[in-house]
């Protein structure tokens, strides 16, 4: 498997976390990584920083969004941005280094959720 940054990722996260108004993600803690030639089924996946790492090497949470180029790639701009929100709502309210699971505490990661998202997304970008 081959690994490169992502930068034109990082740009459209930025875009997204700033107009979704998610205020507890930092950006700059955030590292996108587009990777090739992976068996995954996956389109997208985000890796965590535990505390244990975090301790151990003195340093705050990151985040790791890693987009397959095979997979993600092929989609449209909207279906690309709705993963890309999909991944977002992985990151905790702490930012602290772990991942909200798709189902915890009645709170639900599903398509729903994302299409809600997207249409916030989608109507605050009109207003800018």
């Amino acid at each position: 498997m081959k690994f490169e940054n992502a930068n034109d990722i990082k740009g459209r996260l930025n875009n997204l976390v700033g107009i979704l108004q998610m205020g507890h993600v930092d950006i700059q803690r955030i590292f996108c990584i587009r990777s090739y030639e992976s068996k995954s089924k996956a389109l997208a996946r985000i890796w965590s920083f535990p505390k244990i790492w975090q301790s151990a090497l003195n340093m705050k949470a990151h985040y790791v969004i890693e987009v397959i180029s095979n997979k993600f790639d092929k989609l449209s701009k909207e279906e690309q941005d709705k993963t890309l929100i999909h991944e977002l709502m992985h990151i905790p309210k702490s930012f602290g280094g772990g991942l909200v699971p798709h189902k915890s505490f009645g709170k639900h990661i599903d398509d729903k959720k994302i299409e809600e998202m997207y249409k916030i997304y989608k109507y605050n970008l009109k207003e800018k």
